[in-house]
């Protein structure tokens, strides 16, 4: 990519939050708080030796408690901004929050029609659009994310056109972290 076209991208650097109590006994949180297991805070502490070093200009994360903890672990005493956005949150299951993650599925059913007192991927989808938007002032610059599965597929789907159906439906593979480039249009991101 030239200059010229990186300046006219935003780079987003996305990590999942760290390993919750939670997700060690396979539990559906939802917008529910739990916090970072023991390994979930190495995991951070990992996060931050990734990515402190790599230009980032601010970190946006999730509002809720476990993606706050995982970067205000990972980020500690590195001066990079860290700013919390509902937008980022995972998907809201509803009455399904703290159900076995097995219960949710087949989550494609959940796309359009929303979770039994929650949302939709859609919704999500539509969330994360918005604070895509608002992120126009770090144009030819990188960020760093931290979300929830739920913002990694709406990434996926707004940046990549990748289809939701099959995103959520997909096992989710962890890795040490997703790039995707934001394309600028006049007034900010698109």
């Amino acid at each position: 990519m030239s200059l010229t076209e990186q300046a006219k991208t935003i780079e987003i650097v996305f990590e999942t939050h760290s390993m919750t109590e939670d997700n060690e006994r396979g539990v559906a949180s939802g917008w529910r708080d739990t916090g970072l297991s023991s390994r979930g805070r190495q995991l951070a502490r990992d996060l931050g030796e990734r990515h402190r070093n790599e230009g980032i200009a601010a970190v946006f994360t999730s509002d809720l408690g476990r993606a706050v903890e995982t970067a205000a672990i990972a980020f500690a005493g590195s001066g990079i901004p860290v700013r919390s956005d509902a937008r980022l949150r995972e998907c809201d299951y509803g009455t399904l929050s703290g159900r076995p993650t097995k219960d949710l599925t087949p989550r494609s059913r959940y796309i359009d029609s929303p979770f039994p007192g929650g949302e939709s991927y859609r919704d999500v989808v539509a969330r994360v659009g918005d604070f895509l938007r608002d992120l126009g002032g770090f144009q030819g610059r990188r960020v760093l994310v931290v979300g929830h599965s739920a913002t990694l597929w709406a990434l996926a789907h707004l940046l990549e056109g990748e289809p939701l159906e099959s995103l959520v439906d997909a096992h989710f593979g962890w890795q040490p972290g997703w790039t995707f480039r934001v394309p600028i249009a006049r007034g900010g991101a698109s």
